[in-house]
């Protein structure tokens, strides 16, 4: 009788246990003992009390004390509220466990009395108007719809593309504003000096001027020399200082930001790289995108999985046949990828004496047709900009010849093209920086310099999407059979490169907003039709790409290479001060805010000698070399910090993929504890049904 009850005790995790009419006691009983067997409750027990356990564990009084034990310990069964303030609604559980935290709400109001009740009800509805509000500002994001479909029909990664360019139109709007509580409202409110050139479109003013920068624009607001010094002219308010504490704060605040984009993007990329790699089943069973919404994206979204399963597999014989090389061949790939790489950087040195060529050229004075002219002048922007469309595309050919992965060679292609873009961009200043020492007001010179390259940068994608992509894609529709639209092939949307195209576009604002105050209006412009333009390439000319972009670990780098041209653009900026305060002896005048010999160290020096002393020998500690000191150890300390919660959040991460394997392990053990109790449920059934079949013919016999 004792077997039989033990027979139907193992039925109560069976499909025929909701018929069992055993009582709860038991099936407590039952469960407590299983959950004690886990591996992941064996795990965490030392070795000793694991073994001292496991014997007494089958009787009936240990299983009700270990179920004592861990009921009330922190490894308890169940389901927990452990936000009991969070909305229902966005906890992520199923429907009955919702139910069951609703139910274990209301047991809890009746326990915490009215108050208690009161403030985590108004903490719920807080919370889900917040929601609320955010999903409908979310709507409210220009180009939401937009973005959408582009997701829909490319993937996430050409998303990331428009995603980041709308960022960087947020980012101009915030120095556009800066700019204008700082410079141009300051100047339009006082006024400019007496001896000011009146702004009028004069006679010997044209149209070619606005895209020379030369004349009429040349007096306008977007260049250094309109902002002199007006009535506003107290020794710590006045125009020069407010003109650098504009610039200076747009590239604080720029810093912070891409700082922060940065980190984020890293930290991302970190948690999902190759220490935290996900297997394949993840990839198949979890890499559906469910925003989804036309049968042919749903076959395009198929097929991107195929391809991140094959570009998986790719990765993983490389890794086989990269480990199977000899000595021999090892060596003869060396070579090869020297002598690439030596044409590499012969093809970035013939790049760097094409800039420095058409710089000199550029600055001749020569009387030409304006045609001519204009050409000339714009020779720089044109030389860098074929150098930046036609070199990437080479490199990208290199890189499939030196026996890389796939994303090695994308990796090589992007820092080959990030140094040929930041050193030609850093070229081209270096020889407008030489030539323009020499001449009068050197900083509206270098400014149109910038502008040319912002305006050129423009017209380049212009014509690339009406004159180039448009007129292929006509070509392809119309004539899909001729020789033409064989050897052009399909046009796909090459992210990276148009994303360096961004970078690049960002970076000459950054460097030119000293001498060009407006370049972040001309280059919020620039970037929304730039959107809409791309919007049209991307929707009307192009397929989608065969093999899936990893847009989470390239944005890394692109956020990187921002950071870089940052930097280019206060390197540009100190250079500039330096340069101004050498002419000083050489009797050259400056223009603008800095005219009539002043510079940015004497105006500020004249700003700290009209503070009181106790400001004074503040500023001047902050500057002096016994501040340096204690700046160190704060950042020693800072770092130390941040070093050490960053190693405590890495062996967290390694305490929960444990926790994840264990309860892989778990899931394994209660398989097996089910198929088990299910042969023992049949075991009975067939000795009985057998011991029936025996009985029944002896009975017939007697009978």
């Amino acid at each position: 009788m004792e077997e039989h009850n033990t027979v139907n005790f193992m039925r109560l995790l069976s499909d025929e246990s909701t018929h069992s009419t055993l009582s709860s006691d038991s099936c407590e009983y039952y469960q407590t003992e299983i959950f004690d067997q886990l591996p992941s409750v064996q795990a965490i027990r030392p070795e000793q009390n694991r073994q001292d356990f496991c014997e007494p564990c089958q009787a009936h009084q240990g299983g009700l004390q270990a179920g004592e034990r861990i009921s009330h310990g922190p490894l308890s069964r169940g389901p927990k509220d452990k936000t009991p303030t969070q909305p229902l609604r966005g906890l992520a559980m199923c429907i009955q466990g919702k139910r069951d935290a609703r139910e274990r709400r209301k047991m809890q109001i009746s326990n915490v009395g009215f108050w208690e009740s009161w403030r985590r009800n108004q903490s719920i509805t807080r919370k889900r108007i917040w929601a609320q509000m955010r999903g409908a500002l979310s709507g409210l994001l220009p180009w939401q719809h937009t973005l959408h479909a582009i997701e829909g029909r490319f993937g996430v990664g050409v998303k990331a593309y428009f995603v980041f360019l709308r960022y960087l139109v947020y980012l101009n709007l915030l120095h556009c504003a800066l700019i204008w509580g700082f410079i141009l409202g300051p100047t339009t409110f006082y006024g400019r000096s007496n001896s000011s050139e009146p702004l009028r479109f004069g006679g010997n003013d044209s149209v070619l001027d606005f895209f020379l920068g030369s004349g009429y624009l040349d007096r306008s607001p977007v260049f250094f020399g309109f902002y002199t010094r007006g009535s506003l002219n107290l020794p710590c308010l006045n125009t020069p200082l407010l003109y650098l504490a504009g610039i200076l704060t747009i590239l604080f605040l720029s810093l912070i930001m891409v700082v922060r984009r940065t980190t984020v993007g890293y930290k991302h990329t970190w948690m999902l790289g190759k220490r935290y790699s996900m297997n394949v089943s993840y990839k198949i069973f979890c890499g559906w995108d469910f925003t989804i919404q036309y049968p042919a994206a749903a076959a395009l979204k198929h097929s991107f999985i195929r391809n991140d399963l094959k570009l998986y597999l790719e990765e993983q014989s490389f890794s086989l046949r990269e480990a199977q090389r000899t000595l021999g061949q090892r060596a003869l790939l060396y070579l090869l990828r020297f002598v690439l790489n030596l044409l590499v950087l012969s093809l970035l040195g013939g790049a760097f004496y094409l800039i420095y060529f058409a710089t000199e050229t550029s600055q001749k004075e020569n009387e030409h047709y304006w045609l001519v002219s204009l050409v000339l002048q714009y020779l720089p922007p044109i030389t860098i900009t074929f150098v930046n469309l036609f070199l990437p595309h080479v490199f990208r050919k290199i890189s499939s010849f030196e026996d890389y992965s796939f994303t090695a060679q994308v990796n090589a292609t992007l820092v080959r093209s990030i140094f040929l873009k930041l050193a030609s961009l850093g070229i081209y200043l270096f020889f407008v920086f030489r030539t323009t020492e020499s001449q009068q007001c050197r900083e509206n010179r270098f400014g149109r310099e910038m502008y040319k390259l912002c305006i050129f940068n423009f017209l380049a994608t212009f014509c690339n999407a009406f004159l180039l992509s448009y007129p292929r894609k006509l070509v392809q529709e119309k004539y899909p059979s001729s020789l033409l639209a064989r050897l052009s092939g399909k046009q796909r949307f090459l992210i990276p490169f148009n994303v360096l195209d961004l970078v690049y576009s960002q970076t000459v604002s950054w460097v030119g907003v000293y001498y060009c105050p407006l370049l972040p209006l001309i280059g919020t412009v620039t970037l929304m039709a730039t959107f809409y333009i791309k919007k049209f390439t991307v929707l009307r000319c192009c397929v989608a790409e065969q093999r899936m972009f990893r847009a989470s670990s390239s944005s890394v780098l692109f956020h990187f290479m921002l950071l870089l041209g940052l930097f280019m653009a206060a390197a540009t900026l100190g250079f500039n001060f330096y340069q101004q305060e050498a002419t000083l002896d050489i009797n050259m005048t400056s223009c603008g805010a800095f005219g009539n010999g002043e510079t940015v160290f004497n105006v500020t020096g004249v700003c700290v000698d009209s503070l009181p002393r106790p400001a004074q020998n503040a500023l001047h500690y902050l500057s002096s070399e016994a501040f340096a000191l204690p700046l160190i150890l704060a950042e020693i300390i800072i770092l130390t910090s941040y070093l050490s919660r960053g190693r405590a959040n890495q062996k967290a991460i390694e305490r929960l993929k444990d926790m994840l394997v264990m309860s892989s392990s778990d899931k394994r053990f209660l398989v097996k504890q089910h198929a088990t109790m299910l042969r023992r449920q049949r075991k009975p059934r067939t000795v009985h049904s057998t011991a029936i079949e025996e009985d029944a013919p002896s009975s017939s016999h007697t009978n």
